[in-house]
């Protein structure tokens, strides 16, 4: 190497300014650029004053900064000492950088390299600032989202600050690939204005649907309102970007919501009156928009990088919409066999599949995995699994919960066309009938299609195996035996399988699912008739030749309990005790374990030896405090506790053979045996979410301590006593409290006054049978966070003026439930629909006389899915049933009483005229007269419920059932 003359040298003295060092080790350090490779830069930056020996041609070849300063013809170009006050740690890195060094750029010193490259004019470290930045914004994977949001901001700001152009560009693209991302972001709220619009318009936004797009961006309108209402009048230029959303694209029920938001209420009411449009008329409706071109409002956002579609709430959709959204991509070229295959959709008849033909070949999207079309009732389901084929070759999930028009030949057809699926949720409504938990009068079946085996038959010489390993089928009446034996040989591989509420499947049944499914992790079988065969087949080992051997030793690893992660056989009455000790006897491996309503009792808890469980639901069970100590001893990663409807929780309760578990079960520091359960829990786990009923106390609640402060969802009931002191401090003991749910407590307006004002995640909210004096002031504090309030038995003295209150303070609500609100009338209906038009759910029982002037207010709330009108007032109209499915598209489920019709009885709708309505329970009362009352013998009447009826339609047949309970 030439050796550098004196001449060539320069001293380059550095200054930090902003300097925070407390102390400084060394007062002045002298360093060359020739080590540079040795530089001690903890050490260098500790000092007050560095100096720094370079070479003065390598500075002003590497520099404009010091070209201008060492280069020029000016007498300080001559200076062989110079001063630089800046950041000393940038600067150091600077001069490393430019004698060779190798950067290492992160998104925290991404600024001030950038800053240090603009300052002194090193374009070889813009170029390096730039080439780092775009390739780490385009990773994809885990390694996708290293770079903050914060950072992200920041750059934008210093960027736009500074006039770099390839940081806007660079900011907009991540962020807007990103979205999802950036909306779950604390920081999301400060994003700038032109950055958040940049993404907007961005033809690679990603979004898992339309709804979370607008609602982050009311988010952040809300959060910025003080910014929007600027001195010059830009408040309708920021709310301008609501424009942006495709109001034809959102969820029925979300739209609705929207009609009371200051910034949305009229984009609400367009999108709502838009897809009311497409339902009473789809047909020409979308013939419009296709003979017009308007296809931009109903276009999908749908980009490479997206892995969701999630169109669920959305009625409007149907299969020639969907056409329409997805295909609109490549509508211009394709318009005319676009046209002709959207005309033949419209008369679809399930065998013909036009889709192909306007569908370029090319035109897929292989990152989408996820599916969601629940609730888009509808949709012709067939037709739109050809569409999933041709557009999402890697689908892995689907979603298509409360949609009876899917069969299972559909599933069948599905597993056929998308071959990767390993995934689907076919969840419906589950029946109120269910035949171990009601006294049944009469039944009828009345099938009004003829399935019968044919898409069966034509299906399986061509399909011997499906990759599905997860299925849920909760809800399904159109289930048997025979559907379960045609899953087990077509989806072997099960690894998750949810049949809760299948009234239709027998032990049996289920038994014989099992012998063949031996990959089985997962088994959701609550309220069926699950039973002893069952338990057989689980316990059984499972030899080559397929056929169970039955064990009697506790301990066979052979078997599907023994293997078995969640369990939950809540409310089979099938199960008899001797049937539930084996079980448990055999599971060492569970994670969730749900026994509610079964015959459970301290014997088979003894018998459980499993040490991973994450969740345990004993609620109404026969068990004692020390079988459950048993199982927390052993079980420290308990989240999840449930033990409402517990009666031997009260007392000592049996111990099995109580002189063998003495060591186990002694109590401490003076704690009854009962509450020897709480002290195990606040010494052993970290809750999130329990239910509490017989045996707790105030104490139970000191004895949990720190294991439930992280407690997300509590509900107490019936013997429970949580003590007002308790209720008082609920909100501190447990801040993150996101529901809470009471029943028959003593409340006042401080604990209620407690609870929605500290609990700053509270969305849920119930009030049942409790006692107290509680009055109006308990809800005139803001609730905006609230989403489900239940107020049953807790308010007789509610007024319409309470009610509109009621709708101020908590204006999100979805869910309503109101029960002997006794001076409520017919105007109650108008202040709840203009109160909460996005209301899915509304209970309203013993209400005065809300529908003593038939029903009308209530059918503005559009979203309705769950409907239940009780004793509210004999006015309900005989065509109500048939008026409430044409108005309310979503409608589901509905619950009416005979007393509250003004003619006596309700007209029942055809297959045809139900829409959505899957489940209609009619309750009838008889007259019952006092027989202590001699003097007003005709006037002292009551209605007393007589019986229950039920219909339920499935993808087979209408059910009509009579039953003694009130359901």
């Amino acid at each position: 190497m030439a050796s550098t003359s004196i001449d060539d040298l320069v001293v380059i003295e550095l200054r930090d300014p902003l300097s925070t060092q407390p102390e400084v080790w060394q007062k002045e350090i002298i360093i060359s650029t020739t080590e540079v490779q040795g530089w001690n830069l903890p050490l260098i930056l500790s000092c007050q004053i560095v100096k720094v020996q370079a070479n003065r041609n390598r500075l002003i070849q590497e520099s404009s900064y010091f070209r201008g300063l060492l280069g020029g013809s000016f007498r300080e170009s001559c200076l062989d000492r110079i001063s630089i006050d800046w950041n000393l740690e940038t600067v150091i890195n600077v001069l490393k950088f430019m004698h060779g060094c190798q950067l290492d750029l992160t998104s925290k010193n991404f600024v001030p390299f950038l800053e240090g490259a603009l300052f002194f004019g090193v374009e070889s470290l813009l170029l390096e600032c730039r080439t780092w930045f775009s390739k780490t914004t385009s990773t994809r994977g885990l390694q996708s989202l290293q770079i903050t949001l914060d950072a992200i901001v920041q750059i934008w700001n210093f960027g736009l600050e500074n006039a770099i152009d390839f940081t806007a560009e660079i900011c907009t693209d991540y962020l807007a690939q990103n979205f999802m991302w950036a909306m779950s972001c604390s920081s999301f709220l400060d994003v700038p204005f032109d950055l958040l619009s940049s993404c907007v318009e961005h033809p690679h936004l990603t979004v898992d649907s339309e709804r979370n797009l607008c609602e982050a961006l009311l988010v952040w309108l809300a959060s910025n309102a003080e910014s929007c209402k600027h001195p010059d009048n830009t408040e309708n230029h920021y709310v301008d970007i609501l424009k942006k959303v495709r109001v034809s694209l959102l969820p029925l029920w979300f739209a609705a919501g929207k009609r009371r938001d200051c910034y949305f209420f009229k984009l609400a009411d367009e999108s709502s009156n838009a897809m009311l449009n497409l339902l009473k008329d789809p047909s020409t409706t979308l013939t419009c928009i296709l003979r017009e071109g308007k296809f931009q409002n109903l276009r999908i956002r749908i980009t490479e990088f997206t892995e969701k579609v999630d169109l669920s709430g959305c009625p409007q959709i149907t299969s020639a919409f969907l056409l329409l959204a997805l295909c609109s991509y490549r509508m211009e070229p394709l318009l005319q066999s676009v046209e002709q295959s959207f005309n033949e959709l419209q008369q679809l008849d399930g065998d013909k599949y036009c889709i192909s033909r306007c569908l370029g070949q090319n035109l897929s999207f292989e990152a989408v995995h996820v599916v969601d079309i629940s609730n888009c009732t509808g949709m012709h389901f067939e037709a739109a699994i050809e569409l999933f084929h041709k557009l999402f070759p890697s689908l892995r999930t689907l979603k298509a919960s409360y949609c009876l028009k899917f069969r299972m030949s559909t599933l069948y057809h599905l597993v056929q066309k998308c071959p990767l699926v390993d995934e689907v949720d076919l969840t419906v409504d589950v029946s109120p009938a269910m035949p171990m938990q009601v006294s049944t009068i009469s039944a009828n079946i009345e099938s009004f299609r003829d399935l019968g085996g044919a898409s069966y038959r034509v299906l399986r010489d061509e399909l011997s195996f499906s990759s599905i390993t997860k299925l849920t089928l909760k809800g399904r009446s159109d289930i048997n035996d025979m559907d379960l034996q045609r899953i087990s040989s077509f989806f072997a591989s099960l690894s998750h399988l949810n049949i809760k509420g299948c009234t239709s499947v027998t032990d049996v049944g289920i038994s014989k699912l099992i012998c063949k499914c031996k990959e089985l992790l997962s088994l959701v079988v609550s309220d069926t008739r699950f039973g002893r065969n069952s338990i057989l087949s689980l316990c059984s080992s499972f030899p080559s030749d397929g056929f169970p051997v039955v064990h009697c030793e506790q301990k066979n690893p052979t078997s599907l309990a023994f293997k078995l992660q969640k369990l939950n056989i809540g409310g089979c009455k099938s199960v008899d005790e001797a049937s539930l000790l084996q079980l448990l006897s055999h599971t060492h491996l569970l994670k969730s374990l749900c026994m509610r309503s079964t015959v459970l009792a301290d014997d088979a808890l003894y018998n459980f030896l499993g040490s991973s469980l994450e969740r345990l639901d004993v609620s109404d069970t026969m068990v004692s405090g020390a079988s459950l100590v048993h199982i927390i001893r052993r079980n420290p990663s308990l989240r999840l506790f449930k033990a409402k409807g517990c009666r031997n929780l009260c007392h000592c309760g049996s111990r099995q053979e109580e002189g063998e578990l003495t060591s186990e079960v002694l109590p401490y520091h003076g704690c009854s045996s009962g509450e020897d359960l709480y002290f195990e829990l606040g010494r052993r786990c970290m809750l999130e979410e329990v239910a509490f009923g017989w045996g707790f106390s105030p104490f139970s609640l000191k004895y949990l301590g720190l294991a439930i402060k992280s407690l997300r969802a509590i509900t107490a009931g019936l013997g429970a006593s949580f003590g007002h002191h308790s209720l008082t401090l609920l909100p501190e003991t447990c801040p993150m409290l996101e529901s809470v749910v009471l029943y028959f407590q003593v409340i006042s307006d401080i604990i209620v006054k407690s609870l929605v004002e500290s609990l700053k995640h509270l969305n849920v909210l119930g009030l049942c049978y409790c006692l107290g004096d509680l009055t109006s002031l308990s809800f005139q504090f803001s609730m905006p966070n609230l989403r489900k309030l239940r107020l049953e038995r807790v308010t007789p003295w509610m007024k319409n003026d309470d009610l509109f209150i009621l709708t101020q303070s908590c204006p999100n609500l979805i869910q309503l439930s109101l029960s002997g609100c006794k001076h409520l009338n017919s105007e109650s209906q108008r202040i709840i629909s203009n109160g909460w038009p996005g209301l899915i759910s509304i209970h309203l029982e013993d209400c005065g006389e809300v529908t003593v002037n038939s029903v009308s207010s209530l059918f503005d709330c559009k979203a309705i899915e769950d409907l239940s009108l009780r004793h509210n007032g004999c006015g309900i109209q005989r065509n109500f049933i048939v008026d409430a499915a044409s108005k309310m598209p979503m409608l589901r489920k509905l619950a009416v009483d005979l007393c509250d019709a003004n003619e006596g009885g309700f007209d029942s709708p055809s297959c045809a005229d139900r829409c959505s309505l899957s489940i209609i329970t009619i309750a009838r009362c008889k007259q019952w007269r006092c027989p202590f009352n001699f003097q007003y013998l005709d006037v002292c009447r009551m209605p007393l419920h007589k019986e229950t009826i039920i219909l339920e339609w499935n993808s087979k047949e209408l059910r009509t059932t009579v039953v003694k309970e009130r359901v």
